[in-house]
């Protein structure tokens, strides 16, 4: 008997197949309820008592081996559906079309602009230090422009911070390069406001810088009327006196929007016309941090955030839809 089933260990052993049919077969003749394996259980009443451990062990190991030969089977093979009974005409199985977010097909289209125009794109780290975040911009320790962006600090003595801007891309360029310079940075962004309808801590910039001999007011006035005109498809826009610390002079840029609907009336106040960037020429401090001569160099530089060029391209009313991940509203831009 103890030999009968050294056999059925060495065949079960040496089993293999990867028909699904034949595996099957293979269980049923070990393990099913009529298998071998119980009919050896059953003869273990009539094994004289000097033999029964021996012959107790040896169907156990049996029992071991079945098991896991069934589970090294099963787990190598998949059953395979006979070709002749496939159904060629039967619909395939539906996949969702995947899109780009609405914040990088505008800042795509905004990149691809003013590349037309000479702009190249350079990007710089989200985790920054107060020299290319602030003090470079001639935002040095304690000046009151800092409060106007409450910062997320990592790190301090010596400050580690996320950027607030990317402006800090354009510090650190400046550093490493020469001009003629004209560069485009294009980032994520972090500043502590309450979200509302038209803020959120996490948002989208780009900025751009141009630094050159003999730059002037003129020409920065020039390249946003070529930008408004190729996004917006309107050509009047107007520069109203601001403040940046660095830049000077600054100004805010508003483009003429019209009051064609009552949707113009909404979003421009009644007014017509539209708040879409900061700009200015560089401030000669500036270009001094970073070793460039302002006597023979000037630039201008501008910025805009760009969920509130989406959201006036694409009359959308709350900025925290960019967040949200609502498939019912990324789908609408499939076909752009």
């Amino acid at each position: 008997m103890l030999e009968q089933i050294d056999e059925l260990l060495v065949k079960v052993k040496g089993f293999n197949t990867t028909n699904t049919a034949e595996i099957e077969k293979f269980r049923i003749e070990y393990s099913g309820k009529k298998g071998l394996l119980n009919a050896l259980f059953d003869k273990f009443k009539d094994v004289p008592n000097d033999q029964k451990k021996a012959f107790g062990q040896k169907i156990n190991a049996l029992k071991q081996a079945v098991a896991e030969k069934l589970e090294d089977l099963k787990s190598n093979t998949r059953e395979i559906e006979p070709l002749e009974l496939v159904d060629w005409t039967r619909p395939g199985i539906p996949m969702d079309l995947g899109t780009r977010h609405p914040i990088n097909l505008v800042k795509m289209r905004i990149i691809e602009i003013f590349k037309s125009i000479g702009f190249a794109v350079s990007d710089g780290p989200e985790i920054e230090d107060d020299w290319h975040n602030f003090s470079a911009l001639n935002l040095p320790e304690y000046h009151p422009a800092r409060d106007m962006q409450d910062t997320f600090f990592i790190e301090q003595d010596p400050d580690i911070l996320l950027r607030t801007h990317t402006s800090s891309v354009q510090i650190r360029y400046m550093e490493n390069n020469e001009p003629p310079i004209r560069i485009l940075s294009p980032g994520r962004v972090f500043r502590n406001e309450a979200i509302s309808s038209r803020s959120h801590c996490i948002f989208h910039q780009i900025e751009g810088l141009y630094i050159d001999k003999k730059v002037s007011f003129a020409d920065l006035k020039q390249t946003l009327q070529y930008f408004t005109t190729e996004l917006f498809g309107k050509s009047k826009i107007r520069l109203r006196p601001s403040y940046f610390p660095f830049t000077e002079p600054s100004a805010e840029v508003d483009v003429y929007w019209g009051l064609n609907s009552e949707t113009d009336y909404r979003i421009t106040k009644g007014t017509g016309w539209l708040e879409i960037m900061g700009c200015g020429m560089v401030d000669p401090a500036v270009l001094t941090n970073v070793n460039i001569d302002p006597e023979v160099y000037s630039g201008f530089a501008f910025g805009m955030g760009i969920e509130r060029i989406v959201m006036l391209l694409h009359q959308m009313g709350d900025i925290r839809m960019f967040f949200e991940n609502d498939k019912r509203m990324l789908e609408q831009f499939k076909s752009l």
